[in-house]
């Protein structure tokens, strides 16, 4: 499996799935989520409105992801995945972190999915530091052991992320 970096919005992958951080009542955002709904058209809000539960219960739970058709995006398929909150360590973030990148590997092997890009998930609105959060993402990628994944590339749009996983990758 082929891990690569481009310094870029996560749009402008060449690949069959990108991945966009989603919030648990799936609806648009703001930040990439509101930009990823926009540029999908108002087919993606219909589609995950099934999803969507009664009495204010989230669609889904934080670490979780689901996989939905990419609409009037050139890809095929977008995962939407729940990040983690980051509450000073102490809320079991990073494992919650890492089952993210993982549901959403494992979504992505499912589905036969050969390429699949990621941005920087929780670094946001979710405020997990930047410096936890890349070695994270990254170690879960080497570590997935999957059939059908055969290129998972890291979005970074912002330079001090770029940077990061640039040193780990060592690009």
């Amino acid at each position: 499996m082929e891990i690569t970096l481009l310094h870029d919005s996560i749009l402008n992958c060449s690949v069959n799935a990108i991945v966009n951080p989603a919030n648990p009542q799936l609806l648009r955002g703001g930040g990439l989520s509101g930009i990823i709904h926009e540029a999908a058209g108002d087919q993606l809000f219909e589609h995950l409105k099934k999803w969507k539960r009664d009495n204010g219960i989230p669609a889904l739970q934080h670490g979780q992801a689901i996989i939905s058709p990419s609409f009037s995006l050139p890809h095929k398929h977008i995962i939407h995945a729940v990040g983690a909150v980051w509450r000073e360590g102490s809320d079991k973030e990073k494992q919650t972190l890492t089952e993210c990148y993982l549901a959403c590997l494992t979504l992505a092997d499912r589905n036969n999915i050969s390429s699949i890009a990621f941005p920087n998930i929780s670094t946001g609105i979710y405020g997990f530091p930047k410096e936890v959060a890349a070695p994270i993402a990254v170690n879960a990628a080497k570590s997935y052991k999957g059939n059908s994944i055969k290129k998972i590339v890291f979005a970074c749009y912002d330079q001090m992320n770029y940077n990061l996983y640039k040193e780990i990758l060592s690009v």
